[in-house]
């Protein structure tokens, strides 16, 4: 899949001297051997080079975890010795993997919260020019590795739970042992405080592939030092490539460090790890892959269509790949051969002041959001810039903010992964548990007809409770047919997994609804001493404000007039108790308390239509909480409301009525109804 950089816009990738020069002319030539370029102009890059791997940690016993899955999980029979097929046990690992971490490295200060939803993963790209014989320069990588290791340094940033390091490439300019000499103290930082890396050879480093023995890069960066990483894995038998296992967002992820080239035992090797761990996410790192065009789009280079047609597009898993190398940066967008999509993302800022003043790239997984945000900006200059000792090029490094260097991914993480690592759905729990001490109603649909088919007239809904708050069925004189139906539809989280679809209107008003029976106990409780409304709900698409605002999901007979209630305000045509939503699909609760002559109202954000919802109104005997899939809302009422007015007249599950006629049916589908007499905490929510 290679993209022509024939116009001249593509960068070289060449060696030290990797970018285009101005107005997109030809970078200056070092003179370095050069391997096979994309259609002539240089993209596939060439000799010796770096892929190093920095590498973060695991939570407490995630070495632990990661060893398990060498001996719980089996590989493919293809990976494995003689086809076999039975568990991996710890010589099967050994032969497919080399040399693995089977006990808990130690620790030191690194210590991410692995379950919070929000952790940042850091990216650091070439080095070299810190490391370049008698030009040692290495104190702006240090203030990067601080900021990484010290949760201080990243006060008031966006980066405050960092579970992983990427170096990815070119710690050194020329392989030099006197230049790791140099560079592996800097590393030390990682070693003593107990922080995960992973380092692996790119073509500054080293030359060929990775059979090439011994090296001055695997003698500073050895398969034993690896090891002592919390999170590290597994090691290929050459020792030049890695894969290492952390937990953000309380789930495991695999990074797979590779060489800067892969031989064919590279490549069985990587395969193999990735067969005997089928169910992790995998961001792939090395050095090459792709090069950028001066829009910033990306395209594969020789080698790394080779990656993406040995190894990445067949391998679901890996949904992300980062690489340096070349100049400037760039991302693309590739579909793999299960037809989802591929992140590849170049990164590599050696060609800017101070060799790339020691600048990361941070990507920050936010899962609740399903995205990740992506900054780049250098902490050393960060620290000369808060003490006023930046100079004039250094001002221009402190953050990168163009649209290759800050922007925003979108990923739903379990469709992503739905292909390797489906999230099971969860399972339908039986009524008797969701009767909780204080349930006064429980309504659920899942004892009804066939989906899609009509709810007969005769319907009765059966209250879970036993306390004979049935609900049955009545229609609007003139409905059309189909006005309520049955439906497996319902909310992820619901305890009946079904629901009936309301096809009502108003102007002029049409459909069906349920009611409770005339002698339900419910119809003359006042709950003086607080409740807990719940419901599960969804919108489709073509529900309209101007058709379909203002109707309700849950109200009760009897108007304010008839209640008595005619404090400032009050409508007394309107309804005691309404649980409805505006014609921007607001929620609001509107009820006339027992102790107050007006009502009391609760409203939600404005929701979306086709998307379950759960929404649940509290109160504690004296305040109301509005609450939308567990989350209290901001525009809830603070005066005291004690009770709800009810003058012993039936409650309605899609129907509201104004001035003692129905004038509204609801148009949308509601799930489980459950109603208690006692203030819920959201631990207790049937969504919970």
């Amino acid at each position: 899949m290679h993209a022509s950089p024939a116009d001249g816009r593509r960068n070289t990738g060449h060696d030290d001297h990797e970018g285009l020069g101005p107005e997109g002319g030809h970078a200056v030539d070092c003179g370095c051997p050069r391997t096979a370029d994309l259609d002539g102009n240089g993209l596939a890059a060439a000799s010796r080079r770096t892929f190093l791997r920095g590498a973060g940690a695991l939570s407490a016993g995630a070495g632990a975890v990661a060893a398990g899955l060498l001996t719980a999980t089996p590989a493919l029979a293809a990976d494995r010795p003689n086809g076999d097929t039975g568990p991996l046990g710890k010589k099967d690992a050994d032969d497919l993997y080399g040399q693995t971490s089977m006990t808990p490295a130690p620790r030191g200060t690194w210590k991410p919260d692995a379950d919070d939803p929000r952790f940042t993963v850091v990216v650091m790209p070439d080095t070299q020019y810190m490391f370049d014989q008698d030009r040692i320069h290495p104190v702006p990588m240090e203030a990067s590795f601080e900021y990484v290791l010290d949760p201080q340094s990243r006060e008031g940033g966006d980066d405050e739970n960092i579970v992983f390091l990427a170096h990815l490439g070119d710690v050194t300019n020329n392989g030099l042992a006197e230049e790791y000499a140099a560079a592996t103290k800097v590393f030390d930082m990682l070693d003593k405080a107990g922080a995960s890396y992973s380092v692996l050879a790119g073509n500054h480093d080293v030359s060929g592939d990775d059979q090439r023995g011994t090296t001055p890069y695997l003698e500073t960066f050895t398969t034993a030092r690896a090891r002592r990483s919390p999170g590290f894995l597994a090691a290929s038998p050459d020792g030049y490539n890695t894969a290492h296992v952390f937990t953000g967002g309380g789930r495991q992820w695999m990074l797979l460090a590779l060489d800067w080239r892969l031989s064919a035992q590279g490549f069985t090797w990587a395969k193999s790890v990735l067969a005997a761990h089928p169910t992790l996410p995998v961001i792939l790192t090395t050095h090459e892959i792709v090069g950028s065009y001066d829009d910033g789009t990306a395209g594969l280079s020789d080698y790394g269509q080779q990656l993406w047609d040995g190894l990445i597009k067949d391998h679901d898993q890996i949904f992300l790949t980062l690489n340096g190398h070349y100049w400037p940066p760039g991302n693309t967008v590739l579909k793999n051969s299960a037809g989802n999509d591929v992140h590849l993302h170049i990164t590599n800022y050696q060609d800017r002041y101070y060799g790339g003043a020691g600048m990361i790239r941070s990507y920050r997984f936010d899962m609740n959001r399903g995205r990740i945000d992506v900054a780049t900006f250098s902490p050393w200059i960060r620290g000369l810039a808060a003490r006023d000792e930046a100079n004039a090029l250094a001002a221009q490094e402190v953050e990168l903010t163009s649209a290759v260097d800050r922007f925003s991914m979108d990923i739903d993480f379990d469709e992503r992964f739905a292909g390797f690592a489906p999230v099971a759905a969860r399972g339908s729990r039986p009524a008797r548990r969701m009767v909780v001490p204080g349930t006064l109603a429980y309504w659920r649909f899942d004892e009804g007809g066939k989906p899609g088919t009509d709810v007969a007239a005769s319907t009765v809904v059966r209250d879970q409770t036993g306390n004979g708050n049935d609900l049955v069925t009545k229609t609007v004189a003139g409905s059309p047919a189909h006005a309520l139906t049955w439906s497996d539809d319902h909310h992820p989280d619901q305890p009946g997994h079904a629901s009936l679809v309301f096809a009502g209107e108003g102007n002029p008003v049409s459909g069906s609804y349920l009611q409770t029976v005339d002698k339900a106990p419910i119809n003359k409780e006042t709950f003086s001493h607080g409740y807990t409304f719940e419901m599960f709900f969804k919108l489709p698409a073509d529900w309209d404000g101007g058709r379909n605002g203002w109707s309700s999901m849950l109200s009760r007979w009897g108007n304010a007039g008839q209640a008595g209630k005619n404090g400032a305000g009050s409508t007394a045509q309107e309804p005691v108790l309404t649980l409805s939503l505006s014609s921007s699909i607001e929620l609001q609760w509107n009820v006339y308390p027992l102790n107050q002559d007006g009502a009391t109202t609760a409203w939600s954000h404005l929701l979306q239509q086709e998307q379950w919802w759960h929404v649940a109104v509290v109160n504690d005997g004296r305040i109301s909480k509005l609450y939308v899939n567990g989350c209290e809302e901001g525009r809830n009422p603070t005066s005291t409301a004690v009770g709800l007015a009810s003058l012993g007249l039936p409650f309605m599950v899609g129907g509201y009525a104004w001035d003692g006629s129905v004038s509204q049916v609801f148009h949308g589908t509601i799930g489980d109804v459950r109603v208690s007499g006692r203030a819920l905490a959201p631990t207790e929510f049937m969504n919970a």
